[in-house]
């Protein structure tokens, strides 16, 4: 079946819409004026009201009673922002009925059931030699060429040819040095070829484009960066007067 788009004024294509109602012989897809009668028949026979006045629903209401409620049962505004497809947290607050010292309440009690069910071994304390592993993963993720983002833990999978790991985050103080490395590696691959040594041919031409790779996005990372002195403007010149005008 089909629906009109009131807003578009067009048919959509046929498909199998999710919410429909029976049409006399038909099926058809739920309208936003047949909701609205809904609303208004559901009000009307609950007694609703507000300020000694019918209430009025729209079916936008519930979108906004859905954020209210999801803000106080704890989870923090930007959850959600994502589940109703906001761009920005501020419009999810305006949906919120409720103040931001209610949200940072909410939130606060959320996170204090969420520790509450974890398990009680992982807040322990950290024993010296735990802090101590700790500390020394960051003094050894220190290289050469710039910082190894590899996680705690982890082991080194390219056996510390930091050149082809993707995980190597090049100081761009060290770029000569990689330039360096990668004309050497040029210069590996041309005897490589020269002896037939076809393993080491793919080794090298492996690091290679990794080398290559790192290299351009330094460069642009670089030129990104590049601050340009402007100057200061001559409001003189710019007014159409000189220093010697009175």
């Amino acid at each position: 079946m089909s629906a009109y788009d009131v807003f578009e004024q067009t048919w959509s294509s046929p498909m199998p819409f999710l919410f429909q109602r029976r049409f006399g012989t038909e099926d058809r897809p739920l309208t936003r004026s047949y909701i609205r009668e809904c609303l208004v028949a559901t009000s009307q026979s609950a007694q609703i009201t507000a300020a000694d006045q019918p209430l009025e629903w729209r079916p936008h209401d519930f979108r906004r009673i859905f954020v209210t409620d999801a803000i106080r049962s704890g989870p923090p505004p930007h959850i959600a922002a994502k589940i109703c497809g906001h761009s920005t947290v501020d419009t999810t607050m305006g949906y919120a009925a409720i103040y931001p010292e209610d949200v940072i309440a909410h939130h606060r009690a959320f996170i204090a059931r969420w520790w509450a069910e974890r398990p009680r071994e992982e807040y322990r304390d950290l024993t010296t030699g735990e802090w101590d592993d700790f500390l020394a993963h960051f003094e050894l993720r220190k290289v050469v060429l710039g910082t190894c983002a590899r996680d705690h833990g982890t082991p080194c999978a390219h056996e510390n040819a930091c050149v082809r790991c993707p995980l190597l985050r090049v100081d761009p103080d060290q770029m000569p040095r990689l330039e360096e490395i990668h004309a050497n590696l040029v210069e590996r691959l041309e005897e490589a070829k020269e002896q037939g040594w076809l393993g080491e041919v793919i080794v090298i031409e492996t690091t290679m484009a990794a080398a290559a790779q790192k290299l351009e996005a330094m460069r642009t990372r670089t030129a990104q960066q590049t601050v340009t002195h402007l100057g200061m403007p001559n409001l003189r010149s710019a007014l159409g007067r000189s220093s010697t005008d009175t």
